[in-house]
């Protein structure tokens, strides 16, 4: 008999302000912890050092994180000139200074910015990544002292706006594809200008259809759990919570929606195989759709549809949620 998860079933997505000087891990914990959720995920690490953007996914909407992880980013960072660290960033060791040319200038920093950094660009990630190398995070050996040789990749950078130049700090404000390493670009433009850099200051501000002013910091949360804590039920408390959750097609919320009948809807959560009308001659082939139940509005999940109009699922809602 499967072990029956602990906690409650919370289904829906919580837009996280990550503090600094915390694991996203421990972040996501702390947070499944409040909510006493059963099932709780998050969408791609942020470093220790990184703040903001982190989305968490509870119940249903784990189904759906991919999209996230998919998803496009924007980032905020201050590359410190002049240093290079052993991770690339402010928490690790200086392991080498150069001087800063004297007379490099914001142009000339932003020129070699839009030069080298911009559309699609190959980078190697850092040997102080999440990614992993039999099954181990590139971090964990690197903290080992093992080196591997890590793949270069290609990513796209949709642009990079020089927000302030201060001699030795350059603060930037990036779009980039899923996958780009920001101590990657800070690294390699510090090599390229001839001094050497590492991230100082990194913070995510968006991540697919999520704006940072969306996000909510992980202290009002638990001021918002303590002030509540003595003069409201626990029913009342989970109540205001899960009012702060996005519900879990959010990620896809921008996909077109197919609305069924209700004998289409009861084919598909019984897993036969639903062929919607062509008459019209049209080719009805799309790669991804929102799935709504017609008589009660309800998602019932994604899928996506062939050329002869067949409904294919691809991640659904269990029964008892839709």
């Amino acid at each position: 008999m499967a072990r029956r998860a602990k906690g409650r079933p919370v289904n829906g997505i919580f837009l996280l302000d990550k503090p600094g000087g915390m694991s996203s891990n421990r972040a996501l914990q702390i947070v499944k912890r409040i909510y006493g959720a059963a099932k709780a995920g998050h969408t791609g690490a942020l470093d220790p050092l990184a703040t903001g953007m982190l989305p968490l996914c509870f119940g249903e909407a784990t189904k759906f994180s991919q999209f996230l992880l998919d998803a496009d980013k924007r980032y905020v960072t201050t590359a410190k000139l002049g240093q290079r660290t052993d991770t690339s960033d402010a928490d690790g060791e200086v392991v080498e200074e150069r001087p800063v040319p004297e007379k490099l200038t914001a142009e000339q920093v932003d020129e070699l910015l839009q030069r080298e950094f911009t559309g699609q660009i190959t980078q190697v990630p850092s040997m102080f990544s999440a990614l992993k190398h039999n099954g181990q995070p590139l971090y964990k050996l690197a903290r080992q002292g093992i080196q591997v040789e890590v793949k270069s990749r290609q990513v796209t950078v949709f642009s990079i706006d020089l927000l302030d130049f201060r001699g030795d700090e350059v603060d930037l404000d990036i779009r980039c594809s899923k996958g780009t390493y920001i101590r990657s670009i800070v690294q390699d433009m510090g090599e390229m200008l001839g001094c050497g850099a590492h991230v100082k200051m990194l913070r995510r501000l968006d991540s697919g259809p999520y704006k940072a002013a969306s996000m909510m910091p992980l202290a009002d949360l638990e001021q918002l759990v303590e002030e509540m804590g003595s003069e409201a039920t626990p029913e009342r408390i989970q109540t205001r919570l899960d009012e702060l959750l996005l519900p879990p097609w959010s990620p896809v919320a921008d996909t077109p929606e197919v609305i069924l009948t209700g004998q289409q809807t009861r084919t598909l959560c019984f897993g036969q195989t639903v062929v919607l009308d062509t008459s019209d001659g049209a080719n009805p082939a799309q790669p991804l759709v929102r799935l709504l139940d017609g008589d009660s509005g309800r998602f019932l999940g994604i899928g996506e549809i062939d050329a002869e109009g067949t409904l294919l699922p691809r991640r659904l809602m269990s029964t008892q949620e839709s």
